[in-house]
């Protein structure tokens, strides 16, 4: 791919998708909230008041008390003038919030001293279990601050701009006039930074924070890049990938860094290194997804955190010997478990597993015939039968060995079953820190048995065609191999998908499966296309083998794992199992 040409700024007319979205054809909904204090999550909000504006005109507003179902300190009525026995017959929150959610819904909320009101209304929807939309958000003190000079203004306190600006309606702290006054003192700084070149919205948010020359001199790395979905690298003086990403949009998430929506310090480390942007377009957001991680994985670049070493996990396998013994191990092998990301982890899975099947902990190897150790102190403590000692013979020690393949493999779950009973029993002889602790540790491993089994139902699969609404009347295709995804591409609204499906198995990667539970793939890999698998609305088109986790597997015990998560965030006494 060639270099972008350097164009200097007279040379061209900027396009429409530069110049953004005009100020006054964005919808804004300007808040203002009362509350009976000023912490989030722990006071409650007593009033709303809104207004809706688009194009300097007000378009609608919402205004209503809310019954906090608490008292009002004296000292807020005395600020707001909002009492208890005005709130009483007022709707609640639970009431409210929807209706708010909906009047603001796909505008930009506006505030004066935004994080105030979002976290409150967040730490509301949280509270009921609502959804927070995460709106586009803009901060009128944070504006002011940008666009008026402290000699101009000292301060930035609504009542400060509204007698600065001599606005027509004057804060009260009452939710709607305050919401009034913030529109006008909103339309006044619109005025300056207008006189600033700042016309549209996406101008607005490169404006608000300071943005370094050498940000905006690299916009153009951007410039030749197409508006479609993909992965993007930003490449270094010497060629070397610095930073790999996807995006939907790549030409606009590209030049996202070189404005100041961008705020990570290492990331703006990396645009000042960066020369050149390559990218590579993609049918769709799974394809860009996977190719992000292969080239994550090649080229390791120093500026992503994440994915750079996929096959550096770990796994617990059976050892090969006369009693089997569970090993934690790099090399994934056929029946092991895992993957798992920290050793640590597969450790303590390891500890878990050989606890609930009689599977002996130590790591000496103990021949066939004629074992003559001396027992340890697990067996006094009745967690070992002592096969080194020939206490044990083989054919009974094997009956642990098997429970463990069995349940890895998802065809017996005796195994969760004995952990599940003895976080029960530890709890009703009230132990209840020891049945934290197994119930911590059962969790767990429920969690990563599941994962297991379920990316290696999908690895199974020599062949899979799924295809997938694209929200426009097409549709979405993949064909997996092995559990990588071996082709990709689209059906346009029009076109019969069928034959695009034929033309990509004929030119789908061949995969030839590896060893290991996952037959070679990367897990990252094989999970990220089976999260897509498992949106709504795919539909298998066809597959070589069926496409299922085992029916015994332990996906019978996440609901009982969700459970047990949640229990730990209760007081120990006060958890039922």
């Amino acid at each position: 791919m060639s270099s972008p040409q350097l164009v200097q700024p007279n040379q061209r007319q900027l396009t429409f998708d530069e110049l953004g979205t005009p100020l006054s054809e964005v919808t804004f909904v300007v808040v203002d909230l009362e509350t009976t204090g000023g912490k989030a999550g722990v006071d409650a909000i007593t009033e709303i008041g809104a207004v809706k504006v688009r194009g300097g005109e007000v378009v609608g507003e919402l205004a209503t008390l809310v019954d906090p179902e608490r008292g009002i300190p004296p000292q807020i009525s005395q600020i707001t003038g909002i009492t208890s026995a005005m709130v009483h017959d007022a709707p609640t929150i639970a009431a409210v919030l929807p209706a708010f959610l909906e009047f603001a819904a796909g505008a930009v909320l506006v505030a004066h001293n935004a994080p105030f009101d979002t976290g409150f209304l967040k730490a509301a929807c949280e509270r009921l279990g609502l959804p927070w939309p995460a709106p586009r958000v803009l901060c009128t003190v944070k504006l002011a601050r940008r666009v008026l000079t402290r000699d101009e203004a000292p301060s930035v306190r609504l009542s400060a701009l509204s007698a600065l600006f001599g606005t027509e309606t004057l804060p009260t702290h009452r939710a709607l006039d305050d919401a009034r006054a913030t529109v006008e003192v909103m339309h006044r700084l619109f005025e300056r930074v207008g006189n600033l070149g700042v016309h549209s919205y996406e101008e607005l948010v490169t404006f608000l924070p300071a943005v370094t020359p050498t940000q905006r001199r690299k916009r153009s790395l951007a410039e030749h890049l197409p508006s479609e979905p993909g992965v993007y690298l930003f490449r270094g003086p010497g060629e070397e990938v610095l930073y790999v990403g996807t995006a939907t949009d790549l030409r606009r998430r590209v030049r996202s860094y070189f404005t100041g929506s961008e705020t990570r310090t290492r990331i703006k480390e990396m645009v000042a290194l960066a020369t050149r942007v390559d990218s590579v377009s993609c049918a769709h957001a799974l394809e860009a997804g996977v190719r992000e991680l292969r080239l994550l994985a090649h080229h390791a670049p120093p500026y992503n955190r994440r994915s750079k070493f996929p096959h550096k996990a770990w796994w617990v396998t059976l050892t090969d010997e006369a009693f089997p013994r569970l090993s934690v191990v790099r090399t994934p092998r056929d029946g092991a478990l895992g993957p798992f990301s920290r050793r640590s982890a597969a450790v303590e899975a390891a500890q878990v597993l050989a606890d609930a099947s009689a599977v002996r902990p130590c790591s000496q190897r103990i021949p066939l015939r004629s074992p003559s150790a001396t027992p340890c102190a697990l067996h006094e403590m009745n967690r070992c039968a002592a096969p080194c000692a020939g206490l044990q013979s083989a054919t009974d020690y094997a009956r642990g060995p098997r429970l463990v393949a069995e349940a890895v493999a998802g065809r017996d779950t005796r195994v969760l079953l004995t952990l599940v009973a003895g976080v029960e029993e530890l709890s009703t002889q009230c132990r209840f820190e020891s049945a934290a602790q197994r119930r911590d540790e059962a969790a767990a491993l429920i969690a990563a048995t599941r994962r297991a089994q379920r990316l290696a139902a999908l690895a199974a699969v020599d062949e899979l065609v799924a295809a997938r609404p694209d929200g426009s009347g097409g549709w979405e295709l993949v064909v997996v191999r092995c559990g990588r995804l071996a082709s990709a591409g689209t059906a346009p609204r029009g076109v019969h998908p069928v034959p695009v499906v034929d033309v990509l198995v004929a030119s789908a990667e061949t995969v030839l499966p590896g060893p290991g539970p996952l037959r070679g793939a990367p897990a990252e890999e094989v999970g990220l296309v089976a999260r897509w698998l498992e949106q709504p609305g795919v539909r298998l088109v066809r597959a070589s083998t069926p496409y299922a986790e085992p029916a015994w597997g332990a996906g019978r015990w996440t609901e009982w794992a969700v459970r047990a998560r949640t229990a730990a965030r209760e007081p120990l006494q006060a958890q039922h199992w």
